[in-house]
């Protein structure tokens, strides 16, 4: 799963409109116009098909890591308004290197205001039946000795959970 694939479900699960998407961008401190978005929401071309060959296509703008870790910064705080950062706290947070999966689990438990119970019911609700313990390990931070990698599988069935929730 990409990071294009990510934002295509999220934006559905969570029914968020083109004009709010390049809001969110705006708020994590990224410009992209409504086409730009529409051309981050195309699927893939390698999506479709197994070729080895990259094809470069002017209808696909493709989503790297600080990109997404940017418009999920910016969903916080479209959701919870801007934090003054604290004195002694740095002014941005530094860019981490850890799993995109882990990292978009923490991130939608902070801008959804979500539990680690409303998590596990959100995974049920696609099927996964996971243990309290195994999502405090997911959202533990990277190096601590409990620290577990999230899967693709977790990371869908979580956001395929939303849609459920948020959708019906």
């Amino acid at each position: 799963m990409d990071n294009n694939d990510i934002l295509i479900r999220l934006r559905y699960a969570l029914d968020i409109k083109n004009t709010d998407m390049v809001e969110i961008f705006k708020l994590g401190n990224v410009e992209v116009t409504k086409d730009e978005v529409l051309k981050i929401l195309t699927k893939s071309p390698d999506s479709y098909d197994d070729d080895e060959e990259e094809v470069e296509n002017d209808d696909h703008i493709k989503v790297n890591n600080s990109m997404l870790e940017s418009f999920l910064n910016g969903y916080i705080t479209f959701k919870r308004g801007k934090q003054e950062p604290k004195p002694g706290q740095p002014a941005t947070p530094a860019k981490s290197n850890e799993s995109v999966n882990n990292m978009l689990l923490k991130k939608l438990k902070i801008a959804l205001s979500l539990t680690s119970e409303d998590m596990l019911d959100i995974l049920e609700k696609a099927g996964i039946t996971v243990t309290k313990g195994e999502i405090g390990a997911i959202l533990r931070k990277e190096g601590h000795k409990n620290y577990k990698q999230c899967g693709d599988k977790y990371a869908r069935n979580f956001l395929k959970g939303l849609a459920v929730k948020y959708r019906g």
